[in-house]
């Protein structure tokens, strides 16, 4: 019997690719678990299993507790103290005592029980496994079999027992996928769960894309042309943006390749999702204008306040800026991290005349200066009152049309104008108070709240009631995500 245990290790271990340990342990909790059938549920068992010769013994055990102790309640698997030092006079609360009893022969106890235990152990083993293997590639790109297809999402099977899982939003829209086929995708999440794969691989992610060109790019493996970003319509379209750090390097050119051979492997990767190769530029505005492509820009104008611009371009070139369904213009968002507006150039010159139009009217009339002076400092890029009341003195100096007075009387009167504004608001906000769950909101600050305090949104079902034009029509400046958001949270909060 002891070279049968001996065997039933060995044999374990080589066919699954497991530590002999790990099955000994295995095989003294099945023996422990049979054992109980002869000394009782509530019993407390060990069985030691000598590694070399395969003998074990079995060994009942006892917690010691006091005397007096209330959690005295278990006499099957606990002692007393008085009694406990009857056999070992040295015992004290907590110890452990152990008695050698009879063990079962193993080969008589339940061999379903047995083996229960030990393919659980050994899966439990497979799976630490896995997770060792895979946990630092994370980030890299893994290849397998389809091994089948499960609700939609593709089980792959990566060889070693190891299995990975494509689930459906993170397979390409409409790629045919059979069982057996090879198939390659981004390893994004390594998650050590009781049952199903444990990794996750994606298709979609920019990440993806980014690592196919790491492949098929000699230059960025050896970190002569950095990526410096991404966003994928996954499937259809894509866009990359590259830098070179070397000048002489053409980052465009090595990542399409010798007659579009490089971008085209990575296009077939991705079951013909055109790729549009951007060349990255630390001057935003033109790092827009190169996303864009490949329309057009004729003009640009940028609001760093809302971190968005204004693009205009040809009338005839405005449906291919766009692209079909906004796709053109959402990819070069995404991948610029900036808002983008695009509109004719006509529209873009009337909707900024009509912004210079409302800039000079404030102008005029909180500073108290004729059309002249107020269109002087729009023409010099003046928009808002700080402006003109902290720029330092030195740039406003600089315009030939202000000498000195006037620029001191321009920067008293706004910083006068800022001061009022300033304590209207502190008066009014003293009689606005938010209430707590307004301040509760998820996504909501103090300031932002005294915002719609003001304006007499005080409470979380207060705001929940608005529809996003509604908030929009009293303070444009939240713009509409960010109120429809606030919204969307408030109502989750009332009616949770």
């Amino acid at each position: 019997m002891n070279k049968n245990i001996l065997l039933m290790v060995d044999v374990v271990s080589n066919e699954k690719g497991v530590e002999k340990e790990l099955i000994f342990q295995a095989l003294e909790a099945a023996l422990a678990s049979a054992a109980k059938e002869q000394y009782g549920d509530e019993a407390e068992l060990r069985v030691a299993i000598d590694r070399e010769t395969g003998e074990y013994e079995t060994f009942r055990r006892w917690t010691v507790l006091e005397d007096d102790s209330e959690d005295f309640e278990f006499p099957e698997r606990q002692i007393k103290l008085s009694y406990a030092q009857k056999e070992d006079a040295d015992a004290q609360p907590g110890d452990v005592i152990e008695r050698k009893v009879d063990s079962v022969d193993f080969g008589r106890i339940g061999a379903q029980k047995a083996k229960q235990v030990i393919v659980q152990k050994v899966r439990e083993a497979e799976r630490a496994q896995i997770v060792a293997a895979f946990k630092d590639r994370v980030g890299e790109l893994i290849s397998g079999q389809v091994k089948r297809l499960e609700r939609g999402s593709v089980i792959v099977d990566l060889g070693s027992n190891a299995e990975a899982i494509i689930l459906r939003d993170h397979l390409i829209p409409r790629e045919p996928v059979r069982p057996g086929d090879r198939i390659r995708g981004y390893l994004y999440e390594v998650s050590p769960q009781v049952r199903g794969p444990q990794l996750f691989l994606s298709r979609t992610m920019p990440e993806y894309l980014m690592e196919l060109f790491k492949l098929e790019v000699p230059e960025i493996a050896q970190g002569l042309i950095d990526l410096k970003g991404a966003a994928r319509d996954p499937g259809l379209r894509a866009k990359i943006a590259v830098q070179a750090k070397d000048k002489r390097i053409d980052p465009v050119g090595a990542c399409v390749g010798m007659r579009g051979s490089r971008v085209q492997s990575v296009s077939n990767e991705l079951a013909g999702e055109r790729v549009d190769i951007v060349p990255w530029d630390e001057n935003v505005a033109q790092f827009v204008i190169n996303a864009m492509a490949p329309a057009e820009v004729e003009t640009i104008v940028v609001d760093e306040e809302a971190h968005a611009m204004t693009i205009g371009v040809a009338e005839e070139k405005l449906a291919q800026a766009i692209g079909r369904g906004g796709q053109n213009v959402r990819l070069a968002s995404e991948l610029t991290g900036w808002i983008l507006n695009v509109m004719t150039t006509a529209e873009a010159e009337s909707k900024k005349e009509e912004e210079n139009q409302s800039v000079l009217q404030m102008f005029m009339e909180h500073l108290d200066v004729d059309a002249e002076v107020a269109s002087v400092l729009v023409q010099e890029g003046f928009t808002t009152l700080e402006e003109v009341a902290y720029v330092p003195a030195q740039e406003m100096m600089q315009i030939e049309e202000f000498d000195d007075q006037i620029i001191e009387e321009l920067r008293n009167r706004a910083r006068d104008v800022l001061l009022t504004k300033a304590i209207a608001k502190a008066e009014q906000r003293a009689h606005a108070q938010p209430s707590s769950d307004l301040l509760a909101v998820e996504g909501m600050d103090e300031d932002t709240a005294y915002q719609l305090a003001e304006v007499g949104v005080t409470s979380c079902e207060a705001l929940a009631d608005l529809a996003t034009d509604e908030l929009l029509e009293t303070l444009p400046e939240f713009g509409e995500e960010r109120a429809s958001k606030l919204i969307m949270a408030a109502r989750a909060k009332a009616y949770a």
